[in-house]
């Protein structure tokens, strides 16, 4: 039991710094913004193992997750927006097609489910890798944002189209879903 209060708490760590990062970055800290940002990404990558590990997964967790994950991603913009506009200004056509996919999933969820979606597929967990790397990359200035970018967007935006194609796959809310793949594999059988 302590581990699933210690898991979320992680996962919580996410929610509770979104403010704070905020305020960081329109002060123009970027020294601590982008190391608790890191802080955040790598929480992000040890909470999912972590529940695995210790089977202490819940509709709650996966929940918290998601949301922990979405404002992660939302803070880390904001403030690249902040700190680099120059660049948001460079590659917005991109940023926009992404949050347009972003919200044709998050639309057909709702329609669909009512709420929002906790799949964590494979895909995901890929996208959400990228999306830290680029993050990273382009806080500590390592002259591979561009590059790290355009990968993450890609891979962000197939992963948004296969959460749509889930929408419709599966007519009930599902948690922990692997992938398309596997959703078909299970259907055929």
């Amino acid at each position: 039991m302590l581990s699933y209060f210690f898991i979320n708490g992680i996962t919580m760590y996410r929610l509770v710094a979104t403010p704070f990062l905020l305020i960081l970055a329109l002060d123009d800290q970027l020294e601590w913004f982008r190391w608790l940002i890191c802080i955040s990404f790598v929480t992000d990558a040890i909470d999912g193992p972590l529940t695995r590990k210790y089977k202490v997964t819940s509709v709650f967790g996966s929940r918290l997750d998601s949301i922990a994950d979405d404002v992660t991603v939302l803070v880390a913009t904001l403030g690249l927006w902040i700190i680099y506009p120059d660049f948001i200004l460079q590659v917005w056509e991109t940023i926009a097609c992404v949050f347009l996919l972003f919200g044709i999933q998050a639309a057909a969820a709702l329609v669909a489910y009512k709420k929002v979606t906790s799949f964590h597929t494979y895909l995901a967990k890929i996208a959400a890798v990228a999306q830290a790397i680029f993050f990273v990359l382009i806080f500590f200035k390592t002259g591979l944002e561009h590059k790290a970018f355009y990968a993450a967007a890609i891979i962000t935006g197939l992963q948004l189209i296969e959460e749509t194609i889930l929408v419709i796959l599966l007519s009930e809310w599902s948690a922990n879903v692997k992938g398309v793949y596997w959703v078909l594999k299970r259907k055929i059988k």
